[in-house]
């Protein structure tokens, strides 16, 4: 499931015109903290940051949301990323107390290491790929605030990422370079996938009158006495 999960993210980011790095090929029975994350990614169409300021120091990032959607990725020159697919679970706050490794990826994204792949003094996000955040908003704050102060900057939640691939995805071409892209195309002809924001807006489909039995009027069918 996370070798699908991985593609999909992907997919997702060179959709938007992200160059995407895979930091290995291989499962780590006990993967160091580099290891811990699977993709840099870096979006030559953003707008490029200063690499210091006349006071000589880093440049701030732009403001972004914590959660971000399709459309904030144009804000995003580089970053690294983690993609944990478990998507039968809620990243509440319980699950990040008994999981720390969760955060490990956010460590390991030194100055030292990053600038092995992007270069120095280059700013670089780190986004967490995960299933979903609590609904409610007590626990959807303070899940919120665990990231942060584990050292993530931003979140993207797989129902962003799968709304973006449905809704790119045309049933008239043919996808044989990607099999995700292909698989969504072949479920959409076969009317499997149907797009949420039509289906809202579709008339609701009207019942056809039942047929009349044989050898009865009308007044009959209805109820209605006889004149």
């Amino acid at each position: 499931m996370s070798a699908v999960s991985e593609t999909m993210v992907r997919e997702f980011f060179e959709l938007h015109g992200f160059f995407v790095r895979q930091q290995r090929k291989y499962v780590a029975l006990n993967p160091t903290q580099d290891e811990e994350i699977d993709f840099y990614i870096y979006n030559p169409a953003a707008v490029v940051q200063p690499t210091a300021g006349p006071d000589g120091a880093a440049p701030a990032k732009p403001e972004l949301p914590f959660i971000l959607s399709a459309a904030d990725l144009a804000g995003i020159p580089r970053a690294v990323v983690a993609v944990r697919p478990w998507h039968n679970e809620t990243f509440g706050p319980s699950v990040f107390h008994h999981n720390p490794e969760i955060f490990r990826f956010a460590e390991s994204a030194t100055a030292a290491s990053v600038g092995r792949v992007f270069g120095a003094h280059e700013p670089v996000r780190k986004i967490l790929v995960l299933s979903m955040l609590p609904l409610n908003n007590p626990a959807r704050e303070q899940s919120v605030q665990l990231l942060k102060a584990g050292g993530i900057d931003a979140v993207i939640q797989f129902s962003a990422i799968l709304k973006d691939l449905l809704a790119y995805t045309e049933e008239d071409r043919s996808y044989q370079k990607s099999d995700v892209l292909q698989v969504i195309r072949i479920l959409k002809t076969y009317d499997y996938l149907k797009e949420p924001q039509l289906e809202l807006f579709r008339p609701a489909r009207k019942k056809s009158p039942a047929p009349k039995r044989p050898g009865k009027s009308a007044a009959a069918d209805t109820g209605l006495p006889k004149d």
